[in-house]
């Protein structure tokens, strides 16, 4: 797969739908409307980090590898300097210092999806753990060979969506649990590192919006412009 600075930029138009969401701790599970929005079709990668940033956090160093080792604070201010630099209204208004964020709905900017954008678009309309034979879609610790690959050299699902299942992990928007968990924002995904069970649709893992871990990038959503008659 050509995964040059344009097809890195590639943004795919994720129709509407509807995704069950459910927690193992309380049992419970309900249903999310999900409107049209875009999602990358990759992760970000280390080299449009660094053109948006100026930075390399990464550890494994390489431009088309998934930028990883970054914290949902670094993610969700990614995507307001890539906003500003395309002259988009920044989807959030943040403090780092009180740990508070506010999501702008009406902004056009670019975003987090959230964790039923993710697995709406994930699931591509297909019902199962995968949307495709797994060592066909992911990276995991059965084929990884215990490292990060480049974004884009497995199958994407069927709405050309690549490594939405293993390599890295993506951050959401989302807190994981409140009640418990405080701050902590879902994960999903999947990583290099993981055993395939985790490298489903419907798995979710948290973090601390400040934490930074080699096996955790994300990848970015707008918000689809509202239908004018």
């Amino acid at each position: 797969m050509d995964t040059g600075t344009e097809a890195e930029n590639t943004m795919v138009a994720v129709p509407p739908g509807q995704v069950t969401l459910s927690d193992r701790r309380t049992q419970r599970g309900w249903h999310v409307e999900v409107a049209p929005f875009q999602l990358s079709a990759f992760p970000v990668t280390q080299s449009r980090y660094a053109r948006v940033t100026g930075r390399r956090p990464s550890g494994a160093r390489g431009d088309r590898l998934p930028v990883e080792g970054v914290s949902w604070w670094d993610a969700v201010q990614f995507c307001n300097a890539l906003s500003q630099r395309e002259g988009l209204t920044p989807a959030y208004r943040l403090d780092t210092t009180a740990e508070t964020a506010e999501w702008d709905g009406f902004a056009d900017g670019y975003r987090l999806p959230t964790e039923a954008e993710w697995e709406h678009a994930c699931r591509a309309g297909t019902t199962g753990p995968r949307y495709g034979r797994l060592d066909e879609v992911a990276w995991h610790q059965g084929n990884s060979g215990g490292r990060i690959h480049p974004v884009g050299d497995k199958q994407p699902n069927a709405w050309g969506l690549y490594d939405m299942l293993g390599n890295v992990w993506d951050w959401c928007w989302d807190v994981y649990d409140a009640e418990v968990y405080g701050t902590y924002r879902v994960l999903r995904g999947g990583g290099w590192a993981d055993e395939h069970w985790s490298c489903r649709a419907s798995v979710r893992r948290r973090s601390h919006p400040t934490f930074r871990i080699d096996d955790v990038g994300f990848r970015i959503a707008r918000s689809a412009p509202p239908h004018r008659p």
